[in-house]
């Protein structure tokens, strides 16, 4: 009887490793051939949306400056809402009366809103350039990230 319970722990060890193999193997795979690439500007990286799409050289060509454009501007945003936020820290800091502090948000929800529509501009822009798959493709990873900043 003891044969036959060893030989029974042997068989049930190797199944047990057989699985955490398969299981290590499959996460591998599944990770490896997921682009790590996220959608830009959602998510910090140099990577950029279009370069998981699989474009073409003529579809490159057209996406590399429409992306530095957009890039560049988002940057210029980035650094008026910088300034804006440490001058509303000082209006904040000095007890400035109401007023001031008021324009100053508007000022910064309108950058936020210029923000918005370069941001619409740029996807509209880019959406011309892709194919029906790839813009598939595209608002399928767009809406991945998305879903993955709100979590």
């Amino acid at each position: 009887m003891k044969p036959k319970l060893m030989i029974l722990v042997l068989i049930l060890s190797l199944a047990v490793n057989a699985g955490v193999l398969a299981t290590m193997g499959y996460h591998y795979y599944v990770n490896a051939c997921t682009p790590s690439s996220a959608p830009c500007p959602m998510s910090p990286g140099d990577s950029h949306l279009y370069q998981s799409l699989g474009l073409s050289n003529l579809q490159l060509s057209k996406m590399e400056p429409l992306a530095q454009k957009f890039h560049s501007r988002l940057a210029e945003f980035g650094a008026r809402m910088e300034e804006k936020k440490e001058a509303l820290t000082d209006l904040l800091q000095k007890n400035s009366d109401p007023a001031s502090i008021e324009n100053l948000r508007k000022e910064m929800a309108g950058i936020q809103d210029e923000i918005q529509k370069e941001v619409i501009s740029h996807i509209m822009e880019s959406k011309k350039i892709l194919d029906p798959i790839q813009q598939q493709r595209f608002f399928d990873l767009m809406r991945q990230s998305m879903t993955r900043t709100q979590s």
